[in-house]
């Protein structure tokens, strides 16, 4: 053979693979098969686009994490609940969401599905399991759930809430990034699809982008499928190593981040500047009661509603943080800070809060050390209000 065939065919495949701790990094579009008839078998691995070794085995972690038959995996958090979403619903349905959820699934709620003949309404994350059934109708596909919910922190009963959805034949989808599958079991309470952002807290170290979806009903699972196909979504394996790789520490990462979080929680809840801190995880937040039953631990996300000052004042104080980085994701090792009230204009129910929201994502650094930069951000923005 000429040595430009013996570049391209020597060495395609090793000799010997090695044991290692996480499974090899296989890297492919086109899949070879053993024989003409295997080619157009759906039963086989014919395209790279899934079922490559590493995203396998990723999905098979994440199975084990939620108590789920089935996980899908996206490019991106968003991609993850929009591809739920895009699976289930067709035009002439409904979907009910909750009014506190991500931004970014508003969006693609009030500019993607409704060109497709889909109706959004939004619902109040405070109402009753029975209010919500309420709002029920013949056309009601789908129930979008949170909790805590985005920004404002509002607990749902999402057992009952499931339950009675099931009992009505309705689907329900919950985005469960602040458990990150380990805190809560969205399967295990009767909800029918739990969403996570990977992005967040499996990846752990703000680097890489990545969405689940984990499923216990086989139709469901069998249209997120054909909608992954359909659609052409896929993750690499590389990011999906990386995904692995995170989640093999989450559940030593996450206490930790629950435990600098209550512990920055508390202390501004002290503050003279601050009104009350938005954290389900405390004793006084209105959703405490249904965090402690259905819930096994906390992350280091959580919101901070200051006493009434001006925006100069709010961007003094995060203008004047050094620890605290000022970002929108969360999840990683490091601590974050953002305000908030930009957002909540877009919202349907009025929020009715004392004064600016702040978001704070609490990392691993030391207490004392972003004590002491929260310290310098009031400072800032008390100087400012002078």
């Amino acid at each position: 053979m000429d040595e430009e065939t013996r570049l391209i065919h020597t060495g395609s495949e090793p000799a010997r693979l090695g044991r290692t701790v996480n499974p090899p990094i296989q890297r492919g579009s086109t899949v070879l098969l053993p024989d003409a008839a295997s080619l157009y078998d759906d039963d086989q691995l014919t395209y790279g686009i899934t079922g490559l070794s590493t995203p396998v085995a990723l999905q098979n972690a994440l199975a084990e994490l939620e108590g789920a038959t089935n996980v899908t995996l996206y490019p991106s958090g968003l991609a993850a609940i929009t591809g739920a979403m895009l699976a289930v619903l067709k035009a002439g349905d409904e979907v009910l969401v909750v009014d506190s959820a991500y931004k970014p699934t508003r969006r693609f709620c009030d500019r993607v599905l409704g060109r497709f003949g889909v109706t959004t309404r939004y619902y109040d994350p405070k109402l009753s399991p029975e209010a919500l059934m309420g709002l029920v109708t013949s056309s009601t596909r789908l129930i979008v759930l949170e909790a805590p919910g985005s920004l404002t922190f509002e607990m749902q009963d999402i057992p009952a809430i499931a339950a009675a959805a099931n009992a009505r034949g309705v689907l329900t989808l919950i985005d469960n990034t602040w458990a990150a599958g380990l805190l809560f079991k969205p399967l295990a309470h009767g909800v029918t699809m739990s969403v996570q952002a990977l992005t967040k807290y499996v990846g752990g170290h703000s680097d890489c982008f990545m969405g689940s979806v984990a499923t216990c009903d086989d139709a469901v699972a069998k249209l997120l499928g054909d909608a992954m196909w359909d659609i052409g979504w896929s993750v690499s394996s590389d990011d999906a190593y990386t995904m692995l790789r995170g989640l093999r520490t989450l559940a030593t990462r996450l206490p930790r981040h629950a435990e600098n979080g209550l512990a920055i929680a508390r202390w501004l809840q002290e503050r003279p500047e601050v009104a009350r801190v938005l954290h389900p995880a405390l004793p006084g937040d209105a959703g405490h009661a249904i965090w402690k039953r259905d819930f096994t631990g906390a992350c280091g996300l959580f919101g901070v509603v200051l006493k009434p000052c001006s925006q100069k004042a709010v961007h003094a104080f995060l203008d004047s943080l050094k620890l605290f980085g000022l970002g929108f994701s969360w999840g990683g090792y490091e601590s974050l800070a953002l305000n908030c009230d930009p957002q909540l204009g877009a919202r349907s129910i009025p929020v009715d809060l004392e004064g600016p929201l702040l978001r704070f994502h609490i990392g691993l650094e030391g207490i004392e050390d972003l004590k002491a930069d929260l310290r310098r951000g009031f400072e800032a923005l008390n100087a400012a209000k002078a």
